[in-house]
């Protein structure tokens, strides 16, 4: 190992370390620190929630048990034989119920440590986290299909001692194929692929036990965001729209489509916590069991229909329910939502979708990672930009998108947010876009706003075809009030917390696949210097090469010269 040490760099994050060869034989990306990080808040709130459900399920079940048994008791002793001092004789020859018999088994079966698949582990450095970092964490699988990630996993595995051997374990192997033989196995299994998660959906699903967690990330922002729209929906099966949105719409159709590969084998999910970040987006869902739940699907999906004049957006569920005695009858929804036209320009709408509607996160988990994280904040670097959000808002407006539209100057965040909470509806900001509002405001009182907005700060005049020309030629509906409200201020303003941090190094996005030669083009991903390093080096390298071979023929050509010497020598004589 010694020897081979010159040819690798340490890295070194939370409480892992890797060996990273210089030769970028194995993916890695530095900035993906804040994704291990949460993941593994995420992770300890699992456990510890897990734990609680075990504990109230047991409960729940030694209350059943106690009641059968008091019950058994009760009819026991009214058939029982009378005694002297009033009391009854229990008959003793019937066996115990089974009812009570269950729970005590059930309680002596204490609850297992989660296991773990890591699915692409490349370097292992996530699952070495996971093992060294999280308190009851059990059997942590890392999987790779690439046999130089695999052996560069084992190594590191060795590297970080006696805990990481003991927990970890490498495997050679295709992910879909290791999680369709092993279906209901895992209880957490992670997906962070190079690319789309799409085609391990399926597998992954199926490889999940029943209220396990999956946890998923998707870096092919360009499709999900309607750069590729087909090729979207031939992966996802939902079709995105280019709005100042499409982060977090990108968020929504993955939730959409991991909940149409879960309905197919009786599955749902519950989102837990749903987060863009840089230049990703990754999600964190239970998986649960359950024909009758999973028929509330379609109420938890909605098409969106988009305006291509004013970005005006509309969402259109995909079913209904009415309740019917003591059951529930599931229908199609009603629609469209829409005219032909959008009522407030009168151009017409885009349609996209289906996209996951219903809430991205759940509220307690959200507030139990916080609390979980300040208590142990210089450990979670990446949480300083963590803040509250309106979790039941499908999407959010761009303050200055509408301020485009109508070619007005732009009022504050605080005056804009002052005039929706006076109008009696809700704000907030989105962690996706810091000039994004998520409001359950109609769009007809967010115009009015605007248009009492421009009466007070006038504007020139303008094309009267143009979209803002059309909105503010109709008077307003609503009365506005834009005199500051208490709440004007998020929680982060507040406080002066910077929500939105600068990049944490210079060319911190998506790095180069693993094995892949670096060349000139790949300035913009890795920079000049990198670039120029590298190259210089290869240069380097090939001109020792070169010289090494002149050297060679050079020696071959003296030799054949002293050889035809001797031989000339040879025949004079």
């Amino acid at each position: 190992m010694e020897s081979d040490l010159n040819d690798y760099t340490v890295i070194k994050e939370g409480e892992a370390e890797i060996l990273l060869h210089k030769k970028n034989q194995v993916f890695f990306n530095k900035a993906q620190v804040n994704n291990r990080d949460m993941s593994i808040a995420v992770l300890r709130e699992f456990i510890s929630k897990r734990k609680q459900e075990h504990e109230a399920k047991l409960s729940k079940r030694n209350r059943s048990a106690s009641n059968v048994v008091d019950k058994d008791s009760s009819q026991a002793s009214k058939e029982g034989t009378p005694i002297e001092n009033g009391e009854h004789q229990v008959a003793s020859e019937d066996p115990p119920s089974s009812a009570s018999k269950k729970p005590e088994g059930v309680a002596l079966r204490g609850l297992q440590p989660p296991k773990v698949l890591e699915a692409l582990s490349a370097s292992g450095l996530r699952a070495l986290r996971y093992a060294r970092e999280i308190e009851g964490i059990g059997q942590v699988v890392a999987l790779d299909n690439d046999i130089a990630s695999v052996e560069a996993c084992q190594r590191n595995i060795k590297f970080n001692g006696s805990l990481a051997i003991s927990k970890v374990e490498s495997h050679h192997t295709d992910a879909r194929v290791h999680m369709l033989t092993h279906p209901n196995e895992f209880d957490v299994v992670d997906l962070d692929p190079y690319g789309s998660p799409s085609i391990f959906l399926d597998s992954a699903i199926q490889s999940v036990s029943d209220g396990g967690l999956l946890m998923c990330t998707a870096t092919d922002m360009a499709v999900l965001c309607g750069g590729n729209g087909e090729v979207c929906y031939s992966k996802y099966g939902s079709y995105p729209l280019r709005g100042k949105y499409c982060h977090e719409m990108a968020l929504r159709i993955l939730l959409a489509s991991i909940e149409s590969h879960a309905n197919r084998y009786k599955r749902y999910i519950v989102p837990v916590l749903s987060v863009q970040m840089d230049f990703y987006v990754r999600v964190f869902v239970r998986v649960y069991t359950s024909a009758s739940a999973m028929k509330n699907t379609p109420l938890k999906l909605s098409y969106v229909y988009q305006c291509i004049g004013c970005d005006s957006f509309h969402l259109q569920p995909v079913g209904r329910s009415l309740p019917k005695n003591n059951s529930v009858r599931y229908l199609p929804a009603i629609g469209p939502v829409v005219a032909q036209e959008c009522n407030h320009c009168g151009k017409k709408y885009n349609m996209g979708g289906p996209i996951w509607s219903a809430p991205i996160h759940d509220q307690e988990w959200v507030t139990s990672i916080l609390n979980s994280v300040k208590s142990m904040k210089d450990r979670y670097p990446a949480y300083d930009r963590i803040y509250a959000e309106l979790v039941d808002v499908p999407l959010f407006l761009s303050l200055h998108n509408l301020c485009a539209t109508l070619k007005c100057i732009s009022p504050s965040a605080a005056i804009f947010r002052s005039a929706v909470i006076n109008a009696n509806y809700r704000i907030s900001g989105t962690h996706v876009n810091p000039l994004g509002m998520k409001t359950d405001a109609p769009m007809e009182v967010i115009w009015d706003i605007m248009r009492c907005w421009v009466k007070n700060h006038p504007i020139k005049a303008q094309a009267p075809e143009l979209p803002g020309s059309v909105i503010l030629s109709k008077e307003p509906s609503h009365q506005v009030d834009f005199s500051r409200h208490v709440g004007s201020l998020s929680k982060a303003q507040a406080k002066k917390v910077a929500r939105f941090l600068p990049n944490p190094e210079k060319h911190w996005g998506p790095k180069l696949r693993a094995g892949r030669q670096i060349t000139s083009k790949h300035v913009s991903l890795i920079g000049h210097e990198a670039v120029n390093g590298h190259l210089t080096q290869h240069h380097e390298e090939l001109k020792e090469e070169e010289e090494a071979v002149q050297e060679d023929n050079t020696q071959e050509e003296l030799d054949a010269k002293r050889l035809k010497t001797t031989e000339d020598i040879a025949s004079t004589s």
